[in-house]
């Protein structure tokens, strides 16, 4: 007998700000990072838990990070009918230690952001601008927006307005315009005076 014994996969979910979002949370790292699948196609090339979950007719999204799993559901579905199903789901799957998200997805989106020129190349005072903007929404916005289940990435700054793009939970998430206007945009014009406006485009 294996002396070695898993410890138990516990799982309980979390309400978001999104009510089409929730967040399955284990007590199991599941990917160090952020993996956000909008549809299939990724999900089969890159997750093979997203890719499984997509075969619930009700998943429109799964957007891992960390410990957690955040599903999207279609809003035709309600969450009291499919929410232990999919408990059931992630638990079983996380127990059996299956593969969660592919070696190499970090690196392959990476290059996927280049060739759109997200990174778009500044120079000078912009590039350092630049700089602090993406500090201060890894520094203070990302992780309450990770504890609601969402993610925020840097897309461009260009003539004062930052553009920024949401993921998980946040994507499609009424309350979100609110916090990017109120709390990020509020920020980031007392932090940094170039900045005018924040918007948001969908991940």
């Amino acid at each position: 007998m294996d002396t070695q014994t898993q410890s138990p996969v516990m799982l309980y979910t979390e309400q978001t700000p999104n009510p089409e979002s929730l967040k399955f949370v284990t007590n199991k790292i599941l990917y160090k990072g952020t993996a956000d699948f909008r549809e299939q196609t990724l999900a089969a090339e890159w997750s093979p838990i997203a890719a499984s979950l997509f075969e619930f007719p009700y998943v429109k999204g799964v957007y891992v990070c960390n410990n957690f799993v955040t599903i999207t559901k279609e809003f035709n579905y309600s969450w009291e009918d499919i929410m232990l199903k999919l408990k059931e789901y992630i638990k079983d799957y996380v127990s059996e230690g299956k593969e969660i998200v592919s070696s190499g997805f970090e690196e392959a989106m990476k290059e996927k952001e280049d060739e759109i020129g997200v990174s778009y190349q500044y120079s000078g005072e912009e590039a350092e601008l630049v700089k602090k903007i993406k500090e201060l929404i890894d520094t203070y916005v990302k992780p309450a927006v990770e504890m609601d289940g969402g993610n925020i990435e840097f897309k461009s700054f260009e003539s004062g307005v930052v553009t920024v793009i949401l993921q998980g939970s946040c994507s499609g998430c009424p309350s979100s315009t609110v916090t990017l206007k109120a709390g990020i945009e509020g920020m980031l014009k007392r932090m940094v005076p170039e900045v005018t406006e924040v918007v948001s485009e969908m991940g």
